[in-house]
């Protein structure tokens, strides 16, 4: 792959940037080139917690206070305009998850119905700290009763500082056990949320990058959108992956981390100048 043929990039963020509330090696690195180069970046994460201006103050807090929030796509907002493009305003969901994906759906100007006794038009379904049983029967009985059974994503797990702990598609894969059905999943891999990115971004799609940990979201999905793609071992993927026979999905390039993407990126002289600014500002 020859980076000089890049002219967008994405990034997914938790696994990728930082864990948790702790940057990773190179984050600040990163944004000192991206500023540099002027090339032209966004977000997709599959987190549907947060809200984009969340992220914002995210990226505020560990330093780069000048990401605008129209960079930053997550699963809940491209499932909020995913909808808006099949139901009309007003249109009842019942919706299992956090404040990031229940502020898309409100903004989109749908209906989020707590009523037992009324069958939603779609249960949507997010990453969820707080679902309890009662909520996890109620989107089961609503499903089944012929509600259109719609996920954010499909992520088992996530990465944090501890280890990886179960995503959305955890909940995600109870409901599918519990329905005898499967989730329409808007997130990566799936189309709508790289098509809303590049569409951001304007750049062609073999000429973008997609950086990811993840091999069956972020890399699978930016392969089938027609990007290229850059792995890197800092998240849910480790180099043993991808020794397993059974792997068939394969990045166009693997790095440890946001250190070697920028040597391999931006160049030698490049990292060690930025490294030499650094001590010198100490």
């Amino acid at each position: 792959m020859k980076f000089s043929a890049i002219q967008g990039v994405i990034f997914d963020m938790d696994g990728v940037l930082w864990h948790d509330n702790t940057p990773l090696a190179g984050f600040d690195d990163l944004f000192a080139w991206l500023r540099e180069s002027g090339i032209p970046y966004a977000f997709a994460t599959n987190n549907s917690s947060k809200t984009p201006q969340a992220y914002v103050q995210k990226f505020a807090d560990m330093g780069i206070p000048d990401v605008p929030s129209a960079c930053i796509f997550t699963s809940a907002v491209a499932t909020a305009q995913h909808l808006q493009s099949r139901y009309m305003a007003g249109t009842p969901l019942f919706v299992l998850g956090m404040a990031g994906i229940r502020t898309a759906l409100d903004e989109a100007g749908f209906d989020l119905t707590e009523d037992e006794a009324q069958v939603p038009q779609a249960v949507v379904v997010g990453i969820d700290f707080n679902m309890t049983y009662a909520r996890l029967k109620q989107a089961t009985l609503h499903i089944r009763n012929g509600a259109d059974f719609i996920a954010t994503n499909a992520d088992k797990t996530y990465p944090t500082p501890e280890g990886l702990a179960p995503g959305a598609g955890s909940i995600v894969a109870a409901l599918e056990a519990a329905t005898d059905q499967q989730a329409e999943v808007i997130g990566k891999p799936a189309r709508p949320i790289f098509d809303l990115v590049l569409k951001y971004l304007g750049t062609p799609a073999p000429n973008t990058l997609m950086v990811g940990d993840r091999l069956d979201t972020d890399i699978k999905g930016g392969r089938d959108a027609g990007m290229k793609t850059a792995l890197l071992f800092t998240g849910a993927t480790t180099p043993d992956h991808l020794m397993n026979p059974h792997n068939d999905i394969w990045a166009d390039v693997a790095y440890e981390g946001l250190p070697d993407l920028l040597k391999a990126w931006a160049g030698d002289a490049w990292w060690l100048a930025r490294q030499k600014s650094k001590r010198g500002r100490k």
